[in-house]
């Protein structure tokens, strides 16, 4: 295997467990991959891994080097994104990335981005691993590593995973989503994909989130619902909503519930156990491809392809990754 050239981005919080960042480049240089961007752990500007000029220059970095990387990795996640979203030059993104084999990929406050690279320039993004959080952790998650590599080294892959219910689905539709906050946040703005910023229409949509108690979670899917969008999915897929847990006054209420509530409000089949989010185990997820995804007797089956993908062998061996 050739060496995957890995360039590091900081679009959000500067990288407060610097042993896990150690961690995670040197997993990756073992695995092979050449790591470049390393100044970027060096940065701290309040709670942002920079100031805004520093952390967009990153990102529309890729539009003017000599060289593109194989992957560019996000460090991890927090809040900045948001922004840096007006001075991302998307034209010329779009003009160098377009047709290209680099590979975008991050998650929670990353989705930020991906929203708006598929609204302004059409880009293909990957919901996935990032460098601290994931590659970097101190349990060390196989499935996720496994997943990642055999994902972007490949034009086409798979998702399973055990869905509790007794629903039985076939659908087809583009793959998008991410943070449940941060798709809400850019709802009305020039940044949320679709027809006059109001989704992607026919779509199977995935969210996650962390530390929001149960009812601003089903709040956020009503606001989905409200606005139009979450009723013109095929399909909404449940990750992980890790700490989203209910207080003394919930009297009951828990995330649950309010997964029942959207249930009943919604036409659109609700799947829940997708491992995505900030959990240890999570899949690699690409931002507006086609897909196909078979729910029966208990099992999810979701195939995606038609992103880019890198031109080498995977460093992990080959084997379908799944939960169930």
């Amino acid at each position: 295997m050739s060496d995957i050239a890995i360039r590091l981005i900081a679009p959000s919080g500067y990288p407060h467990d610097r042993a896990a960042m150690v961690r995670g480049v040197e997993r990756l240089q073992a695995a092979g991959c050449e790591v470049s961007g390393l100044d970027v752990l060096e940065r701290t500007e309040l709670r942002y891994a920079g100031d805004d000029a520093q952390r967009v220059a990153d990102l529309n970095a890729l539009a003017t080097c000599e060289k593109l990387p194989d992957i560019a990795l996000s460090i991890r996640g927090g809040y900045g994104a948001t922004r840096l979203l007006e001075y991302i030059d998307y034209a010329a993104l779009r003009e160098r990335l377009s047709g290209t084999n680099t590979v975008l990929v991050g998650h929670s406050d990353f989705t930020a981005l991906q929203m708006a690279l598929h609204a302004r320039s059409g880009l293909i993004t990957f919901g996935g691993p990032m460098l601290g959080p994931d590659f970097g952790a101190a349990a060390f998650s196989d499935f996720t590593w496994q997943h990642f590599w055999q994902t972007v080294t490949a034009p086409q892959a798979t998702a399973g995973w055990n869905a509790s219910g007794e629903t039985e689905l076939d659908v087809e539709g583009p793959l998008w989503g991410g943070n449940l906050a941060m798709l809400c946040s850019l709802l009305g703005t020039p940044y949320f994909p679709g027809i006059n910023g109001r989704g992607i229409d026919g779509g199977i949509l995935f969210v996650e989130d962390v530390g929001e108690p149960p009812y601003r979670i089903e709040r956020l899917l009503y606001q989905l619902h409200l606005s139009g969008v979450l009723d013109r999915q095929r399909a909404l897929l449940l990750g992980d909503f890790s700490a989203c847990r209910p207080s003394t006054y919930d009297n009951g209420y828990d995330l649950s519930a309010g997964f029942a509530q959207i249930g009943r409000l919604t036409r659109v089949p609700v799947i829940a156990n997708l491992p995505f989010g900030h959990e240890p185990d999570k899949f690699t997820l690409p931002f507006g491809v086609p897909a196909r995804l078979r729910v029966s007797g208990g099992h999810a089956r979701l195939d995606f392809s038609g992103y880019p993908h890198l031109s080498c062998s995977s460093p992990c061996e080959q084997g379908e990754v799944g939960r169930g």
